[in-house]
């Protein structure tokens, strides 16, 4: 994999729904769902200006689950309705091992010494959650999560330095890709908008049909209001040591270490809400708690105070 200078353009329609002939989530969609996928070993390297990285998995395994994240009858992962034009699928990847590296490029631009930044971890997952339009299999949210047990890290002072030159080189590449992302979201948003306030519409005069009612209570219950990204760890040691030393004539002028450091987090979680707008509801969030109710008030004040501000100018 390499980094583009400049976005790619949304992918658009499945591949597997154009290849098959169809233009609407169909059965060759259901076939490649339906598939479970045992990789022994797999190499991911990714090239960019400032560095090059590698991820190595071992006996990788990705297969259809249920929303209780459980296998069973491959009928029981997906729920569709047919009201709202949708349809949720679960999936989970689950692996061994995981390996990371990650270097410096040699193009002049880095520091002539630096230090190789790696991580091994033991088995993990990730639970992958999509909702897509049934007519056009377009994907209208989704929800990652990355989920890791024990998680020992020794990291020094020069790997931590180098870190953030590799977050800082791949900065400008997100932030056009945000920028891309924004500014197709609104669409996106508004039909979910619409959709939902048809959906509050009709939930009266639909409760007569019992079927329908069911599946629109089961759908609402798994449903993905956003799409976000969640990390999880259950133990993260953190080991960070002090390796600076300067040479002289190529011998070691300096040869006491400094200090270290250890940071150990206990049920660790990151949550990121892409296109969530300032000032709306969070009660659909993963984590989510009374104390949000507060913020989300001050989250309104704030944004009535600048638009009233944007209305005067």
């Amino acid at each position: 994999m390499r980094t583009c200078e400049e976005p790619r353009p949304p992918n658009g329609q499945s591949p597997i729904a154009l290849a098959a002939g169809q233009s609407e989530y169909g059965f060759a969609e259901k076939v490649v769902e339906g598939m479970f996928i045992v990789v022994n070993s797999i190499t991911i390297k990714i090239h960019s200006k400032a560095f090059h990285a590698s991820f190595e998995l071992w006996q990788l395994q990705g297969y259809s689950v249920n929303p209780n994240w459980q296998q069973s009858d491959l009928r029981l992962t997906r729920i569709t309705d047919p009201q709202r034009g949708e349809v949720l699928t679960f999936k989970e990847l689950t692996w061994q091992t995981l390996r990371i590296e990650a270097d410096a490029t040699d193009n002049g631009d880095q520091d002539p010494i630096t230090t190789p930044l790696r991580l091994i971890t033991n088995q993990g997952r990730i639970q992958i959650s999509l909702k897509r339009r049934t007519k056009d299999c377009n994907v209208m949210a989704s929800k990652l999560m990355f989920l890791l047990d024990d998680l020992l890290w020794v990291l020094t002072d020069s790997q931590l330095k180098a870190m953030m030159k590799y977050a800082e080189s791949l900065s400008e590449a997100m932030e056009k890709s945000a920028q891309q992302r924004k500014s197709l979201a609104p669409e996106s948003v508004q039909v979910r908008v619409m959709i939902w306030i048809t959906q509050q519409s009709w939930s009266q005069p639909f409760t007569v049909s019992p079927n329908a009612s069911s599946i629109g209570q089961y759908f609402d219950k798994h449903d993905m209001k956003e799409s976000s990204y969640h990390l999880l760890i259950s133990r993260l040691d953190l080991h960070i040591c002090d390796d600076s030393h300067t040479r002289e004539s190529g011998t070691l002028k300096h040869g006491m270490l400094g200090g270290a450091i250890q940071l150990t987090f206990r049920r660790m979680a990151f949550d990121y809400y892409p296109f969530h707008r300032a000032g709306d509801a969070c009660k659909h969030w993963v984590r989510y708690s009374e104390a949000m109710e507060t913020r989300g008030q001050w989250a309104k004040k704030l944004v009535g105070e600048f638009q009233s501000k944007i209305e005067k100018l």
